[in-house]
Formats: structure tokens, C-alpha cells, sequence
């Protein structure tokens, strides 16, 4: 990316249930893991560090607690390079919900691991990591459930919506830990956390760091779904109205379609002069799950099989999965036609490629053109390739790493 780089990844969220429940999982090889887990990674354990002047600042969690991030310093080359991950974990769309998500570490620091194991694209190891195992390597927590653009509060309920301000009172102490001095730095925001990339704040940092520029996108969602209602359209609407988003969302969409419009990454990707990557299966799970075929779609149960494992899919419901892909592909036709731009989409009923060990950069980790998701993304932001793998359609790919649920969900 030159001598100073900033970019974006758009990849797969570390999402659980819209309510904050957390679906097991295990992978068709031989894997058996949480959605969450480093999947065989033997990075290190990284401690909670409290944002302690974000009181303040009014930068607190849903409950009022403080917000916080777990940072492993970077050493050697990567001293001054910086990777900073904004977690994902679903959303919250009414008071209900949010009261509670409260009383769970996507709601609260009470509630949060003390400490996390950073693997894959966190991992401290060069054979797990080659090229930013030395990096200083940060992930924020999310306790906000707006993918951090609220601003507001619910007194009656003791619910705070200061998405906006968490983001903006971690980068202060990050800058203040060193990041100001970076010489790169590689952004990874999720789904509509892309929504930071255009916020008048981000550019105030990126002015202190000395650049205008990139990122790593994950997971576009659909908007309808099997039943052809909208309710991802509607949930989305939720949080907008309830946690006064709409003011903190990018202008370059809002001024052109509704707010809740703009919660969908699609409808932001092509305003985003950042080179970006976007990381993404064809057939994400958690979509299936969430926004394909959510249970309130499908009453009489005609896609429980098929939510819970792929290979229980009828040949209807994988055309129906097939045009989803096509969706998917004519929503990114534009984005990946720009040389400074990256893309790796897979066709593997998965989710949370970046941060899972065996996804990321293993053996037998899932590969496009001979190339690892690890090596694509590497590619990209040094420049030592054309970084763009689109896969052919579900099942031709054999090097995938589906997951299939165990439990209802």
C-alpha cells in the first residue's frame, strides 16, 4: 500500500443470535468448536484493558459500564504497524433486547472475558500468521449493540446507545498507546461498522496519522427472505430509530436513500474510496440462519434441515441459495473492478473465516487459486498480487471447511 497505509477488511462476524446466544459448531472435517473460538489456533491469551477516561466522555456499554479492548504489542518490524479489529456480535432492536443483551459481554464489560486468545489474523505466530504476527494486533469489545453508531439513551430502561462515542474513545487510547506513530495500519470493521470508515471522526484520525486511506469488509446481507418478507429491512429499522443512528451513519448513502438503507453494507461499499478487501462465503450460516430463512420466515419448519446442515438442503432451497450467491456477486461486480481493491469469496457454508484458526492459515485451510485466505489478504495489502478470487458455485470447492450446527438455533 506504499510507504503509509491505512486499510479496511471487510470480513466475517464473530456473530451469535440476534438475542446474544452462542451456537455450537463443528466444521465437516474434524472439527468441533464455538462460532467464537481460534478453531486449533495457538495464539496468545490477551487481557482485557477498561477504556478508563470513556466515563467521561459518556463512552459506556448498554448497562454503563466501561467499554474496553485487549492489545498485544507489536515487536521487531511490526512495531509501529497496527491491526485494530472492531468485534461483531449481532444487534439489538428494542428495549427488550437491549435490557437483555445488558446483562452479557456484548452488552457489558461485566460480563466480558478477562482475557481472549488472539488466533488466525490476531495470532502472535508467524507459522499462523506470516504477515502480521508482529504487528500490534488490538481487538475493541462491542458492548453497544448498534455496531457502534448509537447515540442515545433510554432512561427508564437504563440503557445507554454510545456506539459512536466508544469507537471514538478507543481510538484516542489507542492513539495514545502508540498508534499515532504508525507507519500502517489495517482496519477491520463489520458489516455496517464500515459506517466508521466515512464518519467525521475517522477522518480526524486518519489526518493524525498522516493518510486518506484503506480496509477488510465482511458478510453483504440480504434483504429478503425466503418467505419474501423484509425483516432484516425491519430489525435494522429498529435499531436505527431506537439508537439514533441515522446521524452517525455515512452521508454519502444517507443523502441518497433511507437511513436504515445504509445499515446494509452493500448499499455503502460503493461510495468507499478506502482500498478495501472483502472477505465472505457465498453461503454465510449465520445469514442462513438470521436473514435467508430465520425462523419467522419459515413457520412450518420446510428449512429447519437445511439452516442446521447444508447437506440436508433440498434442490430447490440450493437454487434458492444460488441466487443468493448471484446477489451476492452483482453487489460487489463494481467494487472488485477497482485496482485497489481485494476480494476473496468462497462457496463454503461457513462464517468467521478470519479469526478461525483453521480458515485462516492451516494446511488444510480452505484455498482459491492455491491461495490461502491468509495469503490473499497478505497479497493485497503488500501488493504482491491481484488479490481477487471469486469461487465457482456450491460444490465445487473441496477445500472448504463447512459448519453444521448441533442444537437447534
Amino acid at each position: 500500500m506504499g510507504s503509509w497505509a491505512l486499510a479496511l477488511v471487510l470480513g466475517s462476524l464473530a456473530v451469535a443470535a440476534v438475542h446474544g446466544s452462542e451456537p455450537w459448531l463443528n466444521a465437516t472435517h474434524v472439527y468441533s468448536i464455538n462460532a467464537n473460538s481460534g478453531g486449533g489456533g495457538n495464539g496468545v491469551f490477551v487481557g482485557l484493558t477498561l477504556i478508563q477516561s470513556a466515563a467521561a466522555k459518556g463512552a459506556v456499554c448498554l448497562d454503563g459500564s466501561l467499554p474496553g479492548y485487549h492489545l498485544h504489542k507489536g515487536f521487531g518490524s511490526g512495531a509501529n504497524s497496527w491491526l485494530v479489529n472492531l468485534e461483531g456480535g449481532g444487534w439489538c432492536n428494542d428495549v427488550k433486547s437491549c435490557v437483555f443483551r445488558k446483562s452479557s459481554r456484548r452488552g457489558s464489560s461485566n460480563y466480558m472475558e478477562k482475557q481472549l486468545q488472539f488466533t488466525g489474523i490476531m495470532s502472535n505466530r508467524p507459522e499462523e500468521n506470516p504477515d502480521f504476527y508482529n504487528w500490534n494486533r488490538v481487538k475493541v469489545r462491542y458492548c453497544d449493540g448498534g455496531s457502534f453508531t448509537g447515540e442515545g439513551a433510554d432512561a427508564s430502561s437504563g440503557l445507554y446507545f454510545r456506539g459512536q462515542r466508544i469507537w471514538q474513545a478507543a481510538m484516542d487510547d489507542l492513539m495514545a498507546q502508540g498508534m499515532q506513530y504508525a507507519n500502517q495500519v489495517l482496519i477491520l470493521p463489520q458489516l455496517t461498522m464500515l459506517s466508521l470508515a466515512f464518519g467525521k471522526q475517522f477522518y480526524v484520525y486518519l489526518t493524525q496519522l498522516n493518510s486518506t486511506r484503506p480496509f477488510f469488509l465482511d458478510a453483504l446481507l440480504v434483504d429478503v427472505d425466503v418467505s419474501g418478507q423484509r425483516e432484516m429491512r425491519d430489525f435494522f429499522n429498529g435499531i436505527v430509530r431506537l439508537q439514533g443512528s441515522g446521524s452517525t451513519l455515512p452521508r454519502s448513502c444517507t443523502s441518497r436513500m433511507d437511513k436504515t438503507s445504509c445499515f446494509f453494507p452493500q448499499n455503502v461499499v460503493p461510495n468507499i474510496q478506502t482500498p478495501t478487501f472483502i472477505l465472505n462465503t457465498a453461503y454465510d450460516v449465520w445469514q442462513l440462519q438470521q436473514s435467508v430463512a430465520p425462523k419467522k420466515a419459515d413457520p412450518q419448519g420446510q428449512w429447519h434441515g437445511c439452516r442446521m446442515n447444508h447437506a440436508s438442503c433440498s434442490g430447490s432451497q440450493l437454487q434458492f441459495l444460488q441466487g443468493f450467491r448471484n446477489e451476492m456477486l452483482d453487489a460487489v461486480r463494481g467494487f472488485s473492478g477497482s485496482r485497489q481493491n481485494g476480494i476473496f469469496i468462497n462457496s463454503c457454508f461457513a462464517h468467521c473465516q478470519s479469526e478461525r484458526q483453521d480458515t485462516w492459515y492451516a494446511k488444510d485451510s480452505p484455498s482459491l487459486g492455491n491461495k490461502r485466505i491468509a495469503e490473499a489478504v497478505g497479497d493485497w495489502f503488500f501488493e504482491r498480487g491481484d488479490a481477487k478470487y471469486t469461487d465457482c458455485a456450491y460444490p465445487c470447492d473441496g477445500t472448504c471447511h463447512h459448519l453444521v450446527f448441533r442444537g437447534d438455533y
